[in-house]
């Protein structure tokens, strides 16, 4: 007999995803179950799963317990892949949250358990902030071969707690050339893979002191997607390191779902970078599990 479960649709400047509360930790989604449910055809459809679970009820969410965020974001990506974390994501996960009624957000940040640690989520003019802590730019180029742009481009990694490699393209032209319905390939490929992202500069890169940048992305385990918000965070870094010491800490990043913000404060010392964005929620129901 199959399992019926509960989920809610949201989304997040168009990355949306399958919401299915297990307060408790007691559903063991397998890979196939995941790909099943956000098959767009077969299934409800999404960019991945976020499984709400208490972080007491999981052996992923121990540390996060130990230090006071009672709710942890399990987060597959569609092919039901684990993903350490995600920008537009965790944003839709603290709006359940609210909801229904398993949090409060007040004053103070609600602390959210992830694969990439502890996040914390305020309330902002666009909807929700998370700090996405301090980020890492890898050392070296990434060759980056993708369909539609000819000649192979050098890519910047850079870390913000999941893996992205950022290309620069000289137009618009170029960026609505790109077919992302295959998968850029990179030269040398990081080790746990990564998301690619792809950047064009406004012209002028920065008006009333905050950058513009325009992105289109290819999510490792999903394909190309609508919005990725840790991707918009790592093209703002990008563009800020290729620009030098003069760039701004303030960038407004468009990407084919919507418009996003991005900030690089200091934080105890060092430098974090903040996601700012809405999330909505679409629907609720119920689905049997193959």
């Amino acid at each position: 007999m199959p399992q019926t479960i509960a989920f809610t649709k949201g989304h997040g400047t168009g990355n949306d995803f399958v919401i299915i509360p297990d307060a408790d930790g007691e559903l063991d989604l397998t890979d196939d179950q995941v790909a099943i449910l956000c098959d767009r055809r077969f299934g409800i459809g999404g960019d991945g799963i976020l499984r709400v679970v208490r972080s007491a009820a999981i052996d992923e969410g121990a540390h996060a317990a130990e230090v006071g965020a009672e709710w942890f974001m399990d987060y597959r990506n569609a092919d039901g892949s684990r993903a350490e974390m995600c920008g537009n994501g965790v944003r839709v996960f603290v709006r359940y949250l609210l909801e229904a009624g398993w949090a409060m957000l007040g004053d103070a940040p609600l602390a959210i358990g992830t694969r990439a640690g502890v996040k914390a989520v305020t309330s902002s003019d666009l909807g929700f902030e998370v700090d996405l802590g301090p980020w890492r730019v890898e050392p070296g180029d990434v060759l980056v071969r993708a369909r539609g742009i000819g000649a192979p481009r050098p890519g910047l990694g850079i870390d913000v707690g999941n893996p992205h490699v950022v290309v620069a393209l000289p137009d618009e032209g170029e960026l609505e050339a790109l077919d992302l319905t295959a998968l850029p390939q990179l030269h040398p490929e990081p080790p746990a893979g990564a998301n690619v992202e792809f950047v064009v500069p406004s012209d002028p890169l920065v008006r009333d002191g905050v950058g513009l940048i325009r992105m289109r992305v290819f999510e490792r385990g999903v394909g190309e997607t609508l919005s990725c918000g840790t991707g918009v965070a790592a093209a703002a870094l990008a563009v800020r390191e290729w620009a030098g010491a003069a760039a701004p800490d303030r960038w407004s990043v468009d990407v084919p779902g919507g418009t996003l913000g991005v900030r690089m404060p200091e934080v105890d010392g060092e430098r974090h970078v903040l996601l700012s964005g809405p999330a909505t929620l679409v629907y609720s129901g119920q689905v049997a599990l193959a």
